[in-house]
This record gives structure tokens, sequence and C-alpha cells, in this order.
């Protein structure tokens, strides 16, 4: 079923509804089909789990066997927490007859029990498994076991992966590192938003998962290609969005896609030709929506970190947040101080740090911030 609206937000649907990214999708597909797995990444919200899925799609429908998985593990806080998701997200699926699935399982998960239940559409096994944590390490390496048996190839997305890093055990990196290396029917994609700790994670001869992958960074989808897109799902409800119009709107959200997507589908429930007041609205309907979450947010924060946000988001972009002009201006403390406040709203994803200076993250606090008075 197709969607009522085609500008998602949210999962994915098929090629139709999604803009661009060919030469990134080849990229991924080319070096997943010759065994290389793949570094992705990109800020949050630009698109990669999009891009994931729209990868494991066409994976899909060149070869329909195959296994494709996706996990998030952005909301995991110790390798615990890790093996239990990773348990849930890779165990019974790639077996087609549910009993073979029970037995495999069976045969190779002894460090604990796991409990089985059935989907109700498809039948497969789900399953899930509690692990102590003197038995982590050897759920791991017979989750790992598993899928070095199937004779089924087998590609997993592990989406924000640098949370690995933030794990209190050690050694983490070097444990996931030695098991998927002796996986020839299984490739990974390791994807994450936060660019420097995956890059470190990637690219220092320091670190575990040195130059094991193809580096792969995301940034903005063609300003043009994004235009086609969105133009002609309006013209195909008979509505008009004008391409210049569309422009302002790419520019004023400097690319990203999550946000133009969400003012474009807004746009489009309208059900009206699109002209600037009505773009205005929007932004301003989205906003109003968001402004309660973004006070309690603040609630959060000095008065100096407060004004550093605002400056940030007066400006739009700054390329010197230490330059003299810059906090002079905005009657910031001194660069000590906003040193050490940016620092701070770097590391909580508040400021996000481009190639052409620093912006508000969320480019709809952003345009809440500059309305507000402090």
């Amino acid at each position: 079923m197709k969607p009522n609206n085609p500008f998602l937000i949210t999962g994915y649907h098929s090629p139709e509804f999604f803009c661009d990214r060919k030469v990134e999708t080849v990229t991924i597909l080319d070096a997943l089909h010759n065994g290389r797995n793949v570094t992705l990444i990109a800020p949050r919200r630009m698109g990669k789990t999009g891009l994931i899925h729209h990868a494991f799609y066409q994976l899909k429908e060149q070869k329909s066997d195959v296994v494709t998985l996706y996990m998030d593990i952005y909301s995991t806080q110790t390798l615990g927490d890790f093996v239990r998701l990773f348990a849930n997200t890779v165990l019974g699926q790639l077996d087609s007859m549910p009993q073979k699935a029970l037995n495999r399982i069976s045969q190779f998960i002894r460090s604990c029990r796991p409990v089985f239940t059935f989907d109700e559409m498809t039948g497969t096994p789900k399953v899930t498994v509690d692990v102590s944590s003197a038995e982590e390490e050897s759920t791991l390496k017979e989750i790992f076991d598993y899928l070095g048996s199937s004779e089924k190839r087998c590609y997993i997305a592990i989406d924000e992966f640098q949370q690995i890093a933030e794990y209190p055990e050690k050694g983490v990196e070097a444990l996931l590192r030695s098991f998927i290396q002796f996986l020839p029917n299984v490739n990974f994609i390791f994807a994450g938003s936060k660019q420097h700790v995956m890059q470190e994670m990637f690219a220092s001869s320091k670190r575990p998962f040195y130059q094991s992958t193809q580096l792969l960074t995301i940034g903005t989808i063609n300003r043009d290609e994004y235009a086609d897109f969105a133009t002609w799902h309006f013209a195909n409800h008979n509505l008009v969005l004008p391409r210049e119009l569309f422009y302002t709107v790419y520019d004023k959200f400097y690319g990203h896609t999550w946000y133009i997507q969400n003012l474009l589908n807004r746009l489009y429930g309208y059900n009206r030709n699109v002209e600037k007041g009505l773009v205005s609205y929007a932004v301003e309907q989205i906003v109003t929506e968001q402004s309660y979450s973004y006070a309690n947010l603040l609630k959060a924060y000095s008065s100096g970190h407060v004004r550093l946000l605002k400056a940030i988001a007066q400006e739009g972009c700054v390329k010197e947040v230490l330059a003299g002009d810059f906090i002079s201006k905005h009657r910031l403390k001194a660069a000590s101080s906003v040193r050490s406040a940016l620092k701070k709203l770097i590391e909580n994803e508040l400021v996000y740090q481009t190639a052409d200076g620093y912006i508000i993250y969320d480019r709809f606090m952003g345009e809440w911030l500059r309305k507000q008075v402090f």
C-alpha cells in the first residue's frame, strides 16, 4: 500500500519515495557485493538510515534470498544491551522453516535460554534472550557462530555504531572485530552520526577496526535532484510547488534532509498550491508544536550556554565562534567561557560544526531561538 503522503519522515517504502543518492547507493552495493564492509557517516537526520534501507531494498531486488537486517543501537548503554538487541535482531532470521530455525538456535545458543515466540503473519520465530553479565561475551560469540554457520548471504546494518565507544566495558571494539573478521557470508554497514568518533574508530591505526571497511560520508542531496523529486510529487497530485520556492526552503535549512522533508510533508498535506505565505505558516506551525520541548531542554543549561545558542541561531552559521567580533556583537563572556560552552553544546548535539562553520543542529530549534528573548 502506497503512503498517503510521498514525503516520508519515518521509515522507508520504495524507490519511488526515495530521492537521489544514486552514487552513494551504487557505492554501498558495490562494496557489499564484493565482500567489503562499509562505514557510513552522516550528521543525524541527513538520511543515512533511509539510504541503508534503500540499499537493502536493491539487494533484495537483485537476489531475493539474501537476508538484510537493521539495528539501531543508539539507546544501548552496555555490552549486555548490545548483545540482547543483536540476538533479537539476528536469531531466527536466517532460516526459512520455523522448525529449522528453532533447531539451529538451540544448537548454537547454549549460554542462556532463548524465549521463542512466532510472528503471527509470517510464522518466523522471534527470539528474546536474557543474558547475565557473566555470559555476555559467550552469548555474543554464539550469535556470531550462528551467523557464520548459515548458508545464506547476510547483510547487517548497525546504526549509531559510535555508541559502543560509550560502553563501560573495556575492549568492546576489539571483541566485535575479532568475531566479524571471520564471517565470509556476512557483511556489515557500520553507520554513525558523530563524525569525529566514527573516523577515529575506523581511520586510526590504534583502533581495532582500522582500515577494515570502506568509508563513505554523505552530505546533502543535490539541490536540483531534490527539486525535481519534490515538484514531481506535487504535480502528480495536481498541486504546484514553484521550483524557486523549493530552492528557498532548501537553502533555508542548508539542504538538511529531514527538515526539508518534514516541511514538504506539511505543505503536501495542506492540499493547496504552495506559495510563500504557506511555507511561513508551515514553519511556524512546526516550531510552535516543538516550543515547549525546546524551552524545557534549555532549562538544563546555564545562561552562558543559552546566550551562545541564540547568538549562533541569529547568525545562522558562524565561521569563528571565538572571534572577538562575534563575542562582542552578542555580548558573550570571555573566549575561554565561550570555548567551554561550545564544547558542551557540540557534545550534546545542540551545535554542529560543518565545513562552513557552526550551526544549530536542530534547524527548527534554530528558528525558535531566533524569536526568543532571554
